[in-house]
């Protein structure tokens, strides 16, 4: 069977670069992305890919921040030093065979969305994700599973459930009301991880929940209510765009294994 590995790019190397206690250097962000391009090979050791899709972030605003001007506005931005040597590195992957996708605009979770999605939907065959980004968890509503490279496990829709206490289809709606303060998404107001997961399984939806927020008068009721219009511009923030032009054919994903290794 077609197996399609899609590797969130960023999130190795910057997990890799993160996880020495060593002071920001030339050799510490050589040293992370050494690790990282094990890590990228240990992934086509243990899944066997058909078809492989590596995505980074682009740099610069995205549709995100067209939305929201405060988007990311708190996040510690790429050190120096990585930020200098990643692109060469990326350069040294693509001449190896790996197929790499940066593009303008949007976000490496768009990109990685949008393939698996067009990818299933298609029918072509099994789809993992190797990230531990949460949004790109709803994917597993949509039939893919996604793959944790540094502690070596699964997650699946019971792990979805075990750690956030919804399904993969109601992911996006939980983070839109318990807000993300690494990307600087408000949220709601006082409503966290539990609140926001009660909510959606006594609601099911957004559009459920603010229906029953009409009738309640205590002070989370209150608070839905008047903050409802923040709230939809942070489920907007929190959806993963799926029409992302990628400029690349399923033919050119295919992998035979990067060139000298």
């Amino acid at each position: 069977m077609a197996r399609l590995l899609a590797i969130d790019g960023l999130n190795i190397v910057r997990r890799m670069y993160e996880a020495s206690p060593e002071p920001d250097s030339d050799d510490k962000a050589l040293t992370a992305l050494r690790y990282a391009q094990s890590a990228l090979h240990k992934l086509l050791r243990q899944h066997a890919p058909s078809h492989v899709l590596l995505a980074f972030d682009a740099g610069g605003p995205t549709w995100r921040h067209d939305l929201y001007a405060g988007y990311r506005a708190g996040r510690t931005p790429m050190p120096d030093v990585l930020k200098t040597a990643l692109a060469p590195w990326q350069a040294q992957l693509q001449a190896q065979g790996w197929p790499l996708l940066a593009i303008e605009g949007v976000e490496a979770d768009d990109v990685l969305a949008t393939a698996v999605q067009r990818w299933l939907a298609e029918g072509r065959g099994e789809a993992f994700v190797a990230s531990t980004d949460k949004d790109l968890h709803s994917l597993i509503a949509q039939g893919a599973l996604l793959w944790d490279p540094f502690k070596g496990v699964w997650h699946d829709a019971a792990w979805v459930e075990a750690k956030w206490g919804v399904v993969p289809a109601q992911l996006a709606d939980l983070l839109a009301l318990m807000g993300d303060p690494a990307d600087s998404i408000p949220g709601v107001s006082g409503v966290g991880v539990k609140t926001a997961a009660r909510l959606l399984r006594t609601y099911g939806t957004l559009e459920g929940i603010l229906a029953g927020a009409g009738i309640l008068q205590d002070r989370l009721g209150i608070t839905l209510r008047k903050e409802k219009e923040m709230l939809y511009l942070s489920r907007q923030l929190v959806e993963l765009k799926t029409d992302v032009r990628l400029g690349v054919s399923w033919n050119m994903l295919a992998w035979s294994g990067p060139n000298g290794v």
